[in-house]
């Protein structure tokens, strides 16, 4: 009776099957023929990664030493494995293999432990004998035989993770891309043999330029900090210098800030050597592309690469030149654990290849002027002259010229920038650079300057559209505002955005067409036409021609930032956008509005950013501050900062400075790698080392957070060798 129900159901669909379930007599031919296709047509099911219990261990080498993507600190070591017999073949160094991880050690049966979860690895090495005197598990699985993990890229490895205080297993899963079958499966190009060295170009600019590039196409192994001269030869520069390495029958490496910049050094490789000598490692190509770029580096069929910061671990074999452009741009800060940056890493594989080394910039960071007066790299820069006739005129609106201005007070534009605009719209497109994007100002007390702040949360006052100000944080309406500091009633814009800016713009200059660059769209190229073009720092596109003036707004607000690296990135970012402008000889003029006497502004009006640079690194050295010294930064909840301090057994030089509130993220806002969770209050404390404990203070970090970590339970506290923002 329990099958009534079903039989029913197979009586509707025809006569009820009368021979135990084994086959179909009943059915017809048509029936039986299409049963039999199904089957032919259908996939055998995925077998499982098995425990192979019992199963022969290969013959010679039967252990593999396999470290697991684990990135956790108390895990960060090699774990041993049996070797199948049948995996003999393909379990080589450097594959990616599937574990079991976390079983029990009371959980074996003939002769092998089983259980846990399977994780993914790479097999680091096949030995005889393993260190462990227990039973142990055997690999489950060879996801691919392809050896992408090197000698060469786990040393480097290895290196960052010791530098930064992170686990080998983070560092690879930004060196290793991900793995896509199809990109394995096809077969990387033959290589191309070793290309001509190439004449100089350019490179006679410079003092120095032609025996740079004479030393890298005769195999030799030069350093340089790369001083650029403005305008657009920067990536023909860089071209040359791969193309010259390239001759020598070496690879080399070049990592840019952005994608654009990518396109550009791209371009420039191709006009001068072809197709197929050189890789493209970005984003933007897709994962598939990019990884069977990334193979037919790994493979050697491609001896050049350029690319963004991932590209930092390009496998590129027999490294001749490393070469890293715009080192002072956020970019190169990479944001997941440990966030090296790309400079180090560089740095790094140049003293561990023992290869060429290029920093170029428009600018120089503190960093670049450390290595020159370290005596580690020699400076690659111009003469005077030649900067005076590659640079634009540089005139500056300062404080008292803002005060007799009656334009200024009324348009966004003070006179002289108005009158720069206004003749440079003459002969081709109008920079003007915005130190943010978006539309609501922030305002300003008009006398002293101090931030209008809200009386119920303290954040930033914003003007609206119809003149009403209102909190950035909570969203208040404030009707009777005054300065906490002065008493005074007026209110001036403190920062427009780029759309504000831009509006007001198109006003002033009605016949003129307004093009703006940020970063919901940002533009790579403009035409060599008037228009004013309205761009955040680092958005700018290149004009074609260069343009016929810059217009730098707010530079106080930049200069204002409460960060140890505010002139620094000021300068950066205004020459940056100045040489995108057309010599002075030609007419080009650059207009900031900043106050004149400060060092950033004298040093963009002089064109010499390698004297700033040198200067700000002689008063981080009586200061004790970074890049003389080293330094880390702890955060976290206020108790887990303090437990970790107490428990951290540091350098005797060290130094422990704070711990002090860090401030919370705005409501609404994007959380910045490194800030606390919307809603905590977390407390950050800086450790400074001199020079030549840094190696000691990542080590002893690293140490107490892998004790704190195998602990279980107590809150975690983050942390970050060489932070780039220490306030």
């Amino acid at each position: 009776m329990g099958f009534g129900k079903n039989a029913s159901v197979s009586s509707e669909n025809g006569a009820p099957r009368t021979d135990g379930g084994g086959g179909a007599e009943g059915a017809p031919p048509e029936q039986l023929a299409l049963i039999r296709e199904s089957v032919r047509q259908a996939k055998a099911p995925r077998a499982k990664p098995r425990t192979w219990r019992g199963a022969a261990l290969a013959k010679e080498r039967p252990v593999a030493r396999v470290l697991v993507d684990k990135g956790v600190l108390h895990l960060d070591r090699y774990f041993d494995y049996a070797v199948p017999e049948e995996m003999d073949a393909q379990a080589q160094p450097g594959v990616r293999v599937r574990v079991r991880f976390g079983a029990g050690r009371h959980r074996v049966r003939e002769g092998r432990r089983e259980g846990g979860g399977l994780i993914d690895g790479f097999l680091v090495e096949r030995r005889a004998e393993s260190d462990y005197s227990g039973p142990l598990a055997a690999l489950a699985q060879v996801v691919s035989p392809e050896r992408v993990l090197s000698e060469e890229l786990l040393g480097l490895a290895r290196a960052v993770a010791d530098r930064y205080a992170g686990s080998l297993a983070d560092v690879l899963q930004l060196a290793v891309p991900p793995r896509n079958a199809r990109a394995e499966q096809r077969p990387s190009p033959a290589p191309l043999p070793p290309p001509k060295a190439p004449d100089t170009g350019s490179w006679t600019r410079y003092e120095h330029g032609p025996a740079f590039l004479d030393a890298l196409a005769s195999g030799g192994a030069p350093r340089a900090v790369w001083h650029a001269l403005p305008g657009p030869q920067w990536s023909e520069e860089l071209a040359r210098a791969v193309a010259a390495t390239l001759a020598s029958g070496r690879g080399a490496l070049v990592v840019v800030p952005d994608g654009r910049a990518a396109a550009r050094v791209d371009a420039a490789l191709t006009a001068l050597l072809g197709t197929g000598r050189h890789a493209l490692l970005t984003a933007d190509a897709g994962p598939e592309k990019r990884y069977a770029q990334w193979l037919a580096v790994r493979r050697g069929s491609v001896r050049a690469v350029v690319g963004t910061r991932a590209a930092m671990f390009a496998p590129v074999r027999d490294l001749g030149l490393v070469a890293i452009w715009d080192d002072g741009d956020d970019s190169h800060s990479e944001q997941h654990a440990p966030q090296p940056h790309a400079r180090d890493v560089l740095l790094l594989r140049a003293a561990l290849d023992k290869c060429a080394f290029l920093l170029g910039s428009w600018s120089c960071t503190v960093e670049a002027a450390q290595l020159v007066e370290s005596g580690w790299a020699r400076p690659l820069v111009a003469g005077r002259e030649q900067v005076r006739r590659s640079a634009p005129l540089v005139r500056t609106v300062g404080d008292d010229d803002l005060a007799r201005d009656e334009a200024a007070r009324a348009a966004r534009l003070p006179t002289l920038a108005w009158q720069a605009a206004r003749e440079g719209l003459r002969h081709g497109p109008v920079l003007v650079q915005v130190p943010r994007r978006g539309y609501a100002p922030r305002m300003a007390c008009a006398q002293c300057r101090a931030p209008a702040r809200c009386r119920h949360c303290s954040g930033p006052l914003q003007g609206q559209d119809a003149g009403v100000l209102r909190c950035g944080w909570c969203g208040r309406e404030e009707g009777a505002w005054h300065c906490q500091e002065c008493g005074g009633f007026r209110l001036r814009a403190q920062i427009v955005g780029a759309r504000r800016t831009a509006e007001e713009l198109g006003r002033a200059f009605p016949a003129v067409p307004v093009r703006t660059s940020g970063r919901e769209h940002v533009l790579d190229t403009v035409p060599d036409t008037p228009a004013l073009v309205v761009s955040t720092p680092g958005a700018e596109p290149v004009a074609e021609g260069g343009y016929a003036a810059a217009l730098l707004l707010d530079g106080w607000a930049m200069l204002g930032r409460p960060d140890l690296r505010a002139g620094e990135d000021a300068l950066r970012r205004w020459i940056t956008a100045g040489a995108l402008v057309r010599p002075q000889s030609e007419g080009g003029t650059v207009v900031v509005v900043a106050e004149p006497t400060l060092r950033p502004v004298q040093a963009l009006v002089r064109w010499d950013p390698v004297g700033h640079a040198v200067r700000e690194l002689a008063e981080r050295a009586e200061l004790g501050f970074p890049p003389v010294s080293r330094m880390a930064a702890v955060s976290g909840p206020p108790a887990a900062v303090a437990e970790f301090l107490a428990a951290v057994r540091l350098p005797p030089d060290a130094e422990v400075l704070g711990p002090v509130p860090l401030p919370p993220p705005p409501p609404g806002r994007p959380r910045r790698p490194g800030a606390p969770p919307p809603g905590e209050h977390w407390e950050r404390a800086l450790v400074r080392v001199p020079p030549g404990s840094g190696a000691a203070l990542a080590t002893a970090l690293k140490t107490a957070q892998a004790a704190r970590m195998a602990r279980g339970g107590a809150e975690a506290v983050r942390i970050r060798i060489d932070p780039p923002d220490i306030g």
